[in-house]
């Protein structure tokens, strides 16, 4: 196993790393520039290795897309309603960076944009490194300065997110990462038919601008059932959600590490297992993506990638009903991690 560190470039005055992690298995990379991962170079069935993240061949592919390609998210990933929320009997309004109404992703400039400092990398049993960034008071009109701490640790077939973070004040929180996953290569074809399971039996309905109406929704009998394996496209293909999926899936009111979701590629053989302790997780299909130029001139177009972000559940903030709560009292720990499992058949 082995850790290297290269200079990338530089944004805002700020020096840009590339960090690679290597084992015997696998092979991932991370610039410090959104904290964002580069490559991640898996074996298929039959021994062949490919890079199974969506990205860009430079520092300045990662500056200038805008779909936060492997990046870390915060203060808040994923949407809050007319962009404000209430914290301790004060409205606190935030960025309306969603159509102008509501707020999405951290802000304008959220933690995806941001340069991290290198706090750690090396090896105990595994290669890893951390990232550490400092989210001032105010910040996209946050309260708080928050200190963040992100490592990504490369075991012998996975790789694993670890998310730590303080602040000083009353604050909300919700990181996740941001990777676009396709397990038959990065320009391989669509991932319609990949195979999704969900170990979630209810989701968050949401209205036209995708923010959650309140409602747990049982996903049996309906588009969003995943509990057993099926294709991507099946309820697209059908008709019963032609565009696809930007949803959030339930997974428990109780923080525990557990078997969020399963994704496998035929063709490969790749089975990529995902674990969090978080109590929801987003699936989304690259609806949005708008054929960016990427990796080796590749297209990162549409349906080209797949997104499974562990999180809070989206607009919890507004929505008492979803728990746990995503406010953290000032000294209170913020601390999940994810695990994303590689495996063949």
């Amino acid at each position: 196993m082995s850790t290297e560190k290269i200079l990338w470039g530089s944004y805002d005055g700020k020096d840009c790393y590339l960090v690679t992690l290597k084992n015997k298995n696998m092979t991932a990379s991370f610039t410090s520039y959104g904290g964002a991962i580069v490559n991640l170079l898996v074996p298929d069935k039959n021994g062949n290795v490919a890079d199974v993240v969506l990205g860009y061949d430079d520092l300045d592919g990662y500056v200038n897309g805008g779909s936060c390609q492997g990046a870390l998210v915060g203060r808040y990933a994923n949407r809050i309603g007319g962009a404000k929320f209430t914290l301790n009997g004060e409205v606190i309004n935030i960025a309306p960076n969603d159509n102008d109404v509501n707020h999405l992703h951290g802000g304008n400039v959220g933690f995806n944009k941001k340069v991290w400092d290198i706090k750690d990398l090396g090896e105990n049993e595994n290669p890893y490194v951390t990232f550490t960034y400092t989210s001032v008071d105010g910040e996209e009109n946050y309260p708080g300065t928050a200190v963040v701490d992100v490592t990504y640790t490369l075991t012998e077939d996975a790789l694993e997110i670890a998310y730590s973070a303080v602040s000083d004040k009353d604050t909300i929180m919700n990181f996740t990462n941001h990777a676009y996953f396709n397990l038959a290569g990065y320009d391989a074809d669509k991932i319609l038919d990949h195979e999704i399971t969900l170990y979630a039996d209810k989701y968050t309905p949401v209205d036209a601008l995708l923010i959650p109406t309140g409602e747990k929704a049982d996903v049996k009998g309906t588009p969003f059932d995943f509990t057993v394996a099926k294709k991507i496209r099946t309820d697209m293909d059908n008709g019963r959600l032609p565009d696809g999926y930007d949803h959030n899936f339930i997974l428990g009111e109780t923080i525990e590490m557990r078997k969020a979701a399963e994704a496998y590629e035929p063709t490969s053989g790749r089975v990529m297992t995902t674990y969090t302790d978080k109590p929801a997780i987003q699936l989304y299909i690259g609806i949005g993506l708008s054929g960016e130029k990427g990796k080796n001139g590749s297209t990162i177009g549409k349906y080209q990638g797949f997104c499974l972000e562990s999180q809070y559940c989206p607009d919890t903030p507004n929505k008492p009903q979803f728990k746990p709560s995503c406010v953290y009292k000032a000294g209170e720990q913020y601390k999940f991690t994810t695990i994303y499992k590689f495996s063949n058949k």
